[in-house]
This record gives C-alpha cells, sequence and structure tokens, in this order.
C-alpha cells in the first residue's frame, strides 16, 4: 500500500508538516530496515537534510503525526501494529509500524 493513502486512511492529511516529512521517513526505512535501530542518527538527519530543518524538528513533526493517528483511527493503528497499543506510539515506533505495513502489503 502507498505511504501516502495510509497515511489518509490513518486520519493525517497533507496540511500537517509532518506529512512528507513521514512519507520520506517511512520509505527510508522501508528501504532499510536496520535504520530503525538508531532513527535518531540514521533517519531524522536525512529527512531534515531534504526539507531544510533539523533532526528534532523532524522528530516532533513525526510525534504529532503520531497524536493525529492516535486520536483519528487507533483501531487502525492498532491493527497494522498486530498489538493492542496502550498508548500513542513514539516516532520510531510508529515509523516502524507504517514501514513494516508498507513492505508486507
Amino acid at each position: 500500500m502507498e505511504i501516502c493513502a495510509l497515511l489518509y486512511q490513518l486520519g493525517v492529511t497533507r496540511n500537517y508538516k509532518g506529512f512528507p516529512q513521514t512519507v520520506l521517513a517511512v520509505e527510508l526505512c522501508a528501504e532499510q530496515p536496520d535504520r530503525l535501530l538508531q532513527v535518531t542518527k540514521l533517519v531524522y538527519p536525512d529527512v531534515a537534510r531534504r526539507y531544510g530543518t533539523s533532526w528534532a524538528a523532524v522528530e516532533r513533526n513525526i510525534r504529532t503525526v503520531s497524536g493525529v493517528i492516535w486520536r483519528s483511527n487507533p483501531l487502525l493503528l492498532n491493527e497494522l501494529a498486530y498489538v493492542s497499543l496502550p498508548q500513542k506510539p513514539c516516532p520510531a515506533q510508529l515509523l516502524s509500524i507504517l514501514a513494516a505495513s508498507v513492505g508486507f502489503r
């Protein structure tokens, strides 16, 4: 499934700054799953360079996307995660869930 379509299903639209950043981060993680082991060093800086911002801003924007998903469609998120999530996933967890979902579909 395309990452953009999945984000739309989860309730995230393009009006969030984190939308394109999350798409790129998921693409990077789906292409190289080892990046998920060091998201702060291997994902956020690459996304930040692409969008002319800091890695901290990328993390914050993906955290916002996670919150939107948690409020909009937690049932689908739990289905994609294959577990019942007790709380909103941190940005790295969200990237892991989305990358796995894109990679296996």
